[in-house]
């Protein structure tokens, strides 16, 4: 008889024991799922300034990757590295961190433009694809500005009116008082 009882203990102990694991288990996969509505939602919401910043003409691609025209990449600080578009001004930044300081003091060059005939457009999938002309005294290009749907990930190519170097600035476009960009001496 003290076998059975023990047996029966035995059984009971095991069957919580997995009841309390498959709890866990549904548990963890219910955090997982608010950790991911909760992630989409600030994605979205960093999507809507992306693009009301788009429509006014007041917003900063801060750069963490510069993509060239060969394949070659390289990872960029993000404050030194962007395209900005304040109204009908434009600026270009490129800066590496190298020894030498560049025609802008900080390692790049910095170019700024009148930006004109800019264009929005958004696809079927909520991509917003941007494209406008930037014309100055360093700088003739076409720009191309590609955002993703569901946060404020974008690509930027940028293609020169008077050579073939595009060059693609990839990461996060922000409105323009969001941002904390240091220009540096324009070329």
């Amino acid at each position: 008889m003290k076998k059975f009882i023990a047996l029966v203990v035995l059984v009971f102990v095991s069957a919580s024991s997995m009841l309390y694991a498959q709890d866990r288990k549904a548990e963890r996969e219910a955090d997982r799922a608010r950790a991911r509505a909760a992630e989409q939602a600030e994605g979205m919401v960093e999507y809507q300034q992306a693009v009301q910043a788009l429509k006014n003409k007041q917003f900063v691609l801060e750069a963490n990757q510069v993509i060239f025209r060969n394949g070659q990449s390289c990872f960029v600080t993000s404050n030194t590295n962007f395209v900005m578009v304040n109204g009908d001004k434009g600026t270009v930044q490129i800066a590496f961190n190298t020894p030498y300081p560049g025609p802008n003091g900080i390692g790049g060059i910095t170019v700024d433009g009148t930006v004109s005939d800019m264009t929005m457009n958004t696809d079927k999938r909520g991509n917003v694809n941007c494209s406008y002309s930037i014309q100055g005294i360093g700088i003739s290009a076409q720009v191309f500005i590609s955002l993703t749907n569901g946060g404020n990930n974008a690509q930027v190519q940028v293609n020169p009116n008077f050579n073939s170097n595009t060059m693609t600035l990839s990461g996060n476009l922000v409105p323009l008082d969001q941002s904390d960009v240091f220009k540096g001496r324009t070329w």
